[in-house]
């Protein structure tokens, strides 16, 4: 078999062809030219993380409260480097 670089799209459309069983794992390996070891491997992988799909909205969520609450951070740090600064000068 020819080694070539698939995408990860590329890699879900023949997992998802095979998982359908409208055609044989043989088949589907032979029209995209790559080994059954290789489709199980894409297919144990897709299944582990499919669930990952769904959380999408959740980790976007996360990540802008944990950017929200870094802003608030930077800003109270600042402002108590600036009052810092000014009593060391006023000393």
């Amino acid at each position: 078999m020819k080694h070539r670089l698939w995408t990860s799209k590329q890699k879900s459309q023949i997992v998802l062809e095979g998982l359908s069983g409208q055609i044989d794992v043989s088949a589907l390996c032979q029209k995209y030219q790559i080994s059954q070891t290789q489709y199980y491997k894409w297919r144990d992988l897709f299944l582990a993380n499919c669930h990952q799909s769904f959380e999408i909205k959740k980790q976007s969520q996360k990540e802008q409260t944990l950017e929200t609450q870094v802003k608030k951070l930077r800003t109270i740090i600042g402002d108590l480097t600036i009052e810092l600064k000014k009593n060391e000068y006023e000393l």
